[in-house]
């Protein structure tokens, strides 16, 4: 499958949505990049608007997102006016969502529905430093290989804590990178006190088919998908192929005052950013 020509460059090409009705209408077979964006967050509301060096973050995350070669366009799907006004005064593309999504993937299925599209990236909304080559080494294998409906990225675990920690998700996958399970236990689980497998993490970074996408929306929420809290066991358990491509890359979920202050810094150049694994 030929890579698309890229249609988007730095500095918001596509213009603001004038209502808070259908998404706009992209050309058909393009990547498009989207942002599910809600105010709403228990441990720190409103962080899509929280100021990071003089813009919101979800400005931030929406240049990053323009910045990757593959993706032809940038869209935030998001429930709440104020989102939705902050997007269109820096020039972004927006469309309005219903308030009644129970995840982002929901949110995201609404937004797909009214756009011709062939691939779709979900792009988080709290990680202002992502690395616009993250989206792009996810997107390729779709683009390469037409048997491929679903994509994400692994990064080594090299800190034990790491693997422990419940917040953070694991993968374990098979010899061609296909998962095979994401769980928020310590997988694989080390019997004997010394790792003989490598482990790894899950970037929440995802690329599906359009037509996959709407599909696994329509899908009930699974047992293991309830049981863990994570979106992806959904497919897996219909028997969808996820590629976990690995990365070198890695980025910094802002999900309390803590990391903002950290993003804060890094962004300000207090603290470097090659020596956090952020990018």
């Amino acid at each position: 499958m030929a890579v698309p020509a890229r249609a988007v460059v730095v500095g918001f090409p596509v213009p603001p949505v004038s209502s808070p009705g259908p998404a706009p209408d992209f050309d058909s077979g393009t990547v498009v990049a989207i942002i599910p964006a809600r105010y709403q967050s228990s441990r720190l509301p409103g962080k899509a608007l929280a100021d990071i060096g003089g813009r919101p973050m979800i400005e931030h995350v929406y240049r990053r997102a323009s910045e990757a070669v593959l993706v032809s366009s940038v869209l935030v799907a998001t429930d709440d006016e104020r989102i939705r006004d902050a997007v269109r005064a820096f020039g972004g593309a927006v469309c309005m969502t219903s308030p009644a999504h129970p995840s982002g993937t929901d949110r995201l299925a609404e937004a797909v529905a009214g756009l011709s599209c062939g691939v779709v990236v979900n792009v988080q909304g709290d990680e202002p430093l992502l690395d616009p080559a993250m989206i792009d080494e996810a997107v390729r294998p779709l683009l390469t290989d037409r048997t491929l409906s679903m994509s994400t990225l692994r990064r080594r675990i090299d800190d034990p804590a790491e693997l422990h920690n419940p917040n953070v998700t694991k993968v374990v996958s098979d010899r061609q990178g296909f998962a095979l399970y994401f769980s928020r236990a310590a997988i694989p689980f080390v019997r004997d006190g010394s790792p003989a497998a490598q482990a790894w993490r899950h970037i929440g970074l995802y690329v599906y088919r359009r037509d996959l996408l709407l599909r696994l929306a329509a899908l009930e929420p699974t047992a293991l998908e309830r049981s863990e809290s994570l979106e992806q066991l959904r497919a897996l358990e219909h028997g969808i192929r996820i590629l976990a491509v690995e990365t070198q890359h890695d980025s910094i979920g802002v999900d309390t005052p803590q990391d903002l202050e950290r993003v804060r810094g890094l962004l300000a150049g207090v603290l470097p950013i090659q020596e956090t694994g952020a990018h």
